[in-house]
């Protein structure tokens, strides 16, 4: 199965004035696609279904990795996008090195939330198994290998409209190179969302994305900060969520999102010093970085000429000035929106941008969580010319 992917680019002037193309960037032929399309992957008319299910590349890593789910609720606050839930629910995934042995892959997505994901495209003749059946590296319910305290952490933070799972692919690599990862489902957030008791959690906050793009992706960013802090209250507090916990380093935290996950990474790291060193892949600033700057590692990864200097998306040459401390700015020549995602993998049965995220996001937490020199992130490469490195 292949489903061509509707090209992402404000530049051809489709909808050149709209927020909305800065935060998706919107498919340049797809002028007619609903704001709420163009959120996700831009997946659109699917093509046959081979016999031969699709499998995420394998992790480079030399570690075996384990992953469970976890359902956590925040009973300070309520949900910001269901004012009549008093508790805000959330929907995490750990990936990490876990002991070499038998057990099953765990599923990339529930049925039900591959279903929300083809509906929410309007992608109508793709059977929702077809996405939630994608093969996985990581054994389900593993056990977790370590030293004490000595495992450095990431949180994955997704696109709009899009789950953790869109980010697996980064989490397995990532865990397999020995870190614990956590991604998170915010709720309401994506077009579906798994919960217990058999509920599925839909796109709530579309409706307020669609009315006022501003508004919404400050009120988006500030409660997704708050997402993250909660869950880093619980794995890292007394009583820990999740058995594998001790095995963390409070002191090596990390964060990479995309898209409204990326525009939620400095603001994140503004508010809580646990979090290190950032990456915004692909995401508008909807919250302005203040004067008094970021004073932490972070790298920009985008996508095109819509995230060059002088690019569609005006608030990253305004936030870039005010990143004070190590600092990149990466853009990827013909990518796209969904390139930091699994989803070329769908879109182009292709692997390359997966590598090429891999390999920059791995380089950058290398660097700056463990202290190890990373060349890569030095400036161009042979390996990866497709790679743009701007000051």
């Amino acid at each position: 199965m292949k489903i061509k992917i509707m090209r992402g680019a404000c530049a051809a002037g489709a909808v050149t004035a709209s927020l909305l193309a800065l935060l998706a960037a919107v498919p340049a032929q797809a002028e007619s696609a609903s704001p709420r399309a163009a959120q996700a992957a831009g997946l659109a008319q699917a093509e046959p279904v081979p016999d031969k299910s699709l499998e995420l590349p394998a992790p480079t890593g030399s570690q075996s990795m384990g992953t469970v789910s976890l359902h956590l609720v925040d009973r300070s606050r309520p949900d910001p996008w269901v004012p009549t839930a008093k508790t805000r629910e959330l929907m995490v995934s750990l990936w990490y090195p876990a002991e070499k042995g038998a057990g099953r892959s765990a599923p990339y997505m529930t049925d039900e939330e591959a279903a929300a994901l083809l509906k929410g495209q309007n992608i109508t003749d793709v059977p929702s198994e077809v996405v939630s059946g994608i093969r996985t590296h990581a054994v389900t319910g593993a056990r977790p290998v370590g030293r004490k305290g000595t495992l450095p952490l990431v949180v994955l933070s997704p696109g709009f409209t899009m789950s953790r799972s869109s980010l697996t692919s980064l989490a397995e690599e990532l865990a397999s190179r020995g870190y614990v990862v956590v991604g998170i489902d915010h709720v309401h957030e994506s077009y579906g969302t798994s919960l217990p008791g058999g509920r599925l959690a839909g796109c709530v906050a579309c409706k307020e994305q669609e009315a006022d793009a501003w508004k919404f992706g400050d009120k988006a960013v500030k409660g997704r900060q708050a997402d993250v802090s909660f869950v880093l209250d619980r794995l890292l507090g007394r009583h820990p969520v999740w058995k594998g916990a001790r095995l963390i380093d409070r002191s090596r935290i990390g964060m990479a999102g995309h898209s409204l996950g990326g525009s939620s990474t400095p603001w994140t790291m503004l508010k809580d010093p646990r979090v290190r060193a950032g990456i915004n892949m692909d995401g508008t600033f909807f919250v302005p970085i203040p004067d008094k700057g970021l004073a932490r590692p972070f790298m920009l990864m985008g996508a095109g000429e819509v995230h060059e200097p002088g690019g569609k998306d005006f608030t990253w040459g305004r936030d870039w000035a005010r990143m004070t401390d190590w600092k990149r700015w990466l853009t990827v020549e013909g990518g796209d929106h969904a390139s930091f995602t699994d989803y070329p993998l769908l879109t182009k049965q292709s692997a390359r941008e997966l590598e090429i995220t891999r390999a920059y996001v791995a380089a950058f937490m290398d660097r700056h969580l463990r202290g190890r020199d990373q060349r890569l992130l030095d400036g161009p490469s042979g390996t990866f010319p497709e790679v743009k490195f701007w000051k």
